[in-house]
């Protein structure tokens, strides 16, 4: 599959979460009108260094665009849904903005799996109350693989730390990921 790809810094989309983003650079405006005009997906990734053209990791996120206002400048608000990880297998250099064949990497979690994932939830929660005792746990209704998720974007870590939950083999191996990550970072009571 070829998608387009914009790669930025420190952001990470994960499955089913959202990410909106302001868009002004020229070539990315352009990538963003030919998303508009085809299916509306874009992949994000971050790059291995902050400099232009620099390599990027081999795993990102395409984001759907969800909503989405165009400025009179040009510019662009949009929201991207994020619908699943993907691979780079080759890049394309033949227009302003990165182009790439991407291999999809599904999540699915096995019904056998659910248990252990429960399981890791609620370690990941004792893990966020250490962490900072202030912070609201998620609502108790929602999905575990969401909950997983929805943490790796939302505590503060390194922008490499957050990669490496990106790239995570599925909810549970990213679960014990951010737990070990909570607990080098959790201040003892």
């Amino acid at each position: 599959v070829r998608l387009s790809i914009f790669p930025l810094p420190g952001a990470i989309l994960f499955p089913g979460l959202q990410l909106p983003l302001h868009v002004f650079e020229p070539r990315y405006r352009d990538l963003v009108g030919h998303a508009l005009a085809k299916d509306r997906l874009i992949g994000i990734i971050q790059p291995q260094k902050s400099k232009d053209g620099a390599p990027l990791y081999e795993i990102g996120c395409v984001g759907r665009i969800a909503d989405v206002e165009a400025l009179e400048d040009g510019r662009y608000n949009i929201v991207l849904d994020g619908l699943m990880k993907f691979r780079i297998l080759s890049e394309d250099a033949s227009r302003a903005y990165r182009l790439a064949e991407v291999e999809a990497l599904p999540e699915v979690v096995e019904g056998s799996e659910r248990p252990v994932l429960a399981q890791s939830r609620r370690q990941l929660e004792r893990a966020l109350r250490s962490f900072s005792p202030a912070m609201r746990l998620p609502p108790a209704d929602l999905a575990d693989e969401d909950v997983v998720d929805g943490v790796s974007a939302v505590v503060p870590l390194a922008p490499a730390d957050r990669q490496e939950l990106l790239e995570a083999d599925g909810p549970i191996e990213r679960a014990t990921r951010l737990i070990g990550f909570l607990a080098k970072a959790a201040v003892p009571l």
